[in-house]
């Protein structure tokens, strides 16, 4: 899968840093140049996109969500 076109414009491009799961819910940590951005998703999701430290991503920032785009 490729994202070819998106509405958000807030994108960061970053790598995860940390990784705290929880049972329904986990926090990502992604760095980016501009400083950590924290967005929490459901383990799920964690597990779905295959995260692990090191992984590149976008954090995608649209109002007060956070949503995170595995590279």
């Amino acid at each position: 899968m490729s994202i070819q076109a998106i509405n958000v414009r807030n994108q960061f491009r970053g790598k995860v840093k940390e990784i705290i799961r929880g049972d329904v819910v986990s926090e990502i940590d992604v760095e980016t140049p501009w400083g950590i951005v924290t967005s929490v998703i459901t383990t799920r999701s964690v597990d779905q996109l295959e995260l692990a430290v090191g992984s590149e991503v976008v954090a995608l920032v649209k109002s007060t969500e956070v949503s995170i785009a595995k590279l």
